[in-house]
């Protein structure tokens, strides 16, 4: 068995996940990350993305959608983000309803201004995140 570490994940309105982890996989604003026990120290922010996590003991992944925020990687790894939700909680209806409804607004309202089109767009990627999770994951569709 590898070595583990623990893992908190934190939203604003609750402890996400706590836990001893193998292997984090996060989406930051360089691409994906990888983070394990033993990591050097690193902060990185967070993009809007899949988070997959190895369980202490287990070959399996966990699959979650998460929002912006901060990884804080030290002798345990904290993540603090704005949303977080397990594959298996997503509405995928409200997903793809929430991705139409940003779409369609980009595509017709003409009074766009560059705040708002910004909001559409990661409504847009927030919503396909989310389909991706429910669906079993992206970088499982891409290997």
């Amino acid at each position: 068995m590898a070595k583990a570490v623990k893992l908190e994940i934190m939203t604003p309105s609750k402890r996400f996940y706590s836990g001893d982890v193998e292997l984090v996989i996060v989406r930051t604003h360089s691409g994906d990350e990888g983070f394990m026990a033993g990591h050097a120290w690193a902060t990185k922010l967070l993009a809007v993305g899949e988070l997959w996590i190895q369980e202490a003991g287990s070959k399996a992944y966990r699959i979650a959608a998460i929002s912006e925020g901060f990884i804080d990687v030290k002798e345990h790894i904290i993540i603090f983000t704005d949303a977080a939700e397990w594959a298996e909680d997503i509405d995928l209806e409200r997903a793809l309803s929430t991705k139409s409804r940003a779409e369609d607004w980009l595509v017709h309202d003409q009074t766009h201004n560059p705040d708002e089109v910004a909001l559409a767009k990661i409504a847009i990627v927030k919503a396909i995140t989310r389909m991706n999770v429910a669906e079993g994951g992206g970088r499982r569709k891409r290997s």
